[in-house]
C-alpha cells in the first residue's frame, strides 16, 4: 500500500481500495484450521460413543457368556480386553484415532461393567 499524500491527509479521504482482501487473506487459514480442528473433535466424539457401544455389548455377552464376534463387529480396529472380578464382568475397548493431516494420534478407551448370569 501507499501512502497518504499531503493532499489526501489534509482532506482527511483515504484511498484504503484492496484493505478487505488482504484482511480476508490473513483471516481465512486461521478459520479453515479452526474449522478443520471443530470438525476433528466431533469425529473424536463419535469414535468415543462408538467404542464406548463396543465396550457395553462385550460386558453383556461375557457375562452371558455369548461369543464376542458381534463386539468386535461393531467397531473391528478396537482392541478389547475382558476381565472378571468375581460376578463383574468388565470390558475395556481402546483404540487410537488420528488426524487425517498431521499424524498427530489420540488414545480413546472405555469401560463397561455388567453382572454375569448364574450358571
Amino acid at each position: 500500500m501507499r501512502s497518504p499524500s499531503a493532499v489526501e491527509r489534509r482532506s482527511g479521504v483515504v484511498d484504503d481500495r484492496g484493505s478487505a482482501t488482504a484482511e480476508l487473506a490473513v483471516a481465512l487459514p486461521a478459520v479453515a484450521i479452526v474449522l478443520a480442528v471443530c470438525v476433528w473433535g466431533v469425529h473424536l466424539a463419535a469414535v468415543q460413543v462408538r467404542l464406548q457401544d463396543a465396550a457395553g455389548f462385550a460386558a453383556r455377552s461375557a457375562a452371558r457368556a455369548d461369543d464376542l464376534a458381534e463386539s468386535s463387529a461393531i467397531m473391528p480396529q478396537a482392541e478389547l480386553t475382558i476381565s472378571r472380578d468375581g460376578e463383574l464382568v468388565c470390558a475395556t475397548a481402546s483404540v487410537e484415532a488420528r488426524t487425517p493431516v498431521s499424524g498427530v494420534t489420540v488414545a480413546l478407551t472405555a469401560v463397561s461393567c455388567a453382572i454375569a448370569e448364574p450358571e
